[in-house]
């Protein structure tokens, strides 16, 4: 059931992009939502892992709104998520509705770093830090600076606080191309 969750909000996310009007690729897009019955876990409120699909959904909204999509797309480069850190302040219950909040914070030299939020009335219930990459359909890395390209974006522009560069150095994984050995210490 959770896949038809998923198609069902993002055909809503495609189908209702014109209507909702576009958006600068630095513009806020704001996505409403409601709690579906699958959403709950038996502790009755939102799993976190749905926050994880819902931040999904709202940068696709903003790659689609701001026409980001199309011409990634039509380069044959696709975004991933790289690393994320979710903070969780309050639960939502069954039926309560919310937004997905999502911007663009900056760019260092390999990735795309976003500020995500679940709001209800105002108040702030869940914040995600994200760290976005971007492949090739083809295979490999596409550069960022040569995805600001695509995009029309000088990604020097608009550098991430140094925090956020410390956060991305302390979780870096290896290149696929270098072990990456399992140990416990």
């Amino acid at each position: 059931m959770d896949w038809f969750r998923r198609y069902v909000r993002l055909a809503r996310i495609q189908l209702t992009a014109k209507r909702r009007g576009p958006l600068d690729l630095h513009d806020v897009s704001i996505v409403p939502d409601r709690v579906w019955l699958s959403d709950i876990d038996e502790l009755r409120h939102m799993n976190n892992g749905v926050y994880l699909m819902l931040f999904d959904h709202g940068r696709s909204d903003l790659m689609i709104r701001s026409g980001g999509w199309r011409k990634l797309k039509a380069a044959g480069v696709y975004p991933v998520v790289a690393s994320q850190m979710i903070a969780y302040r309050r639960s939502l219950e069954l039926g309560q509705r919310f937004q997905v909040e999502s911007r663009i914070v900056g760019y260092d030299d390999k990735a795309v770093y976003m500020d995500q939020r679940v709001v209800r009335n105002g108040e702030i219930y869940a914040r995600a830090y994200v760290q976005g990459r971007f492949l090739r359909m083809a295979g490999g890395v596409a550069p960022i600076d040569e995805v600001g390209r695509v995009v029309g974006v000088d990604v020097t522009a608009l550098p991430i606080p140094e925090w956020m560069r410390e956060w991305a150095a302390q979780v870096r994984l290896p290149s696929t191309r270098e072990p990456a050995p399992s140990e416990w210490s």
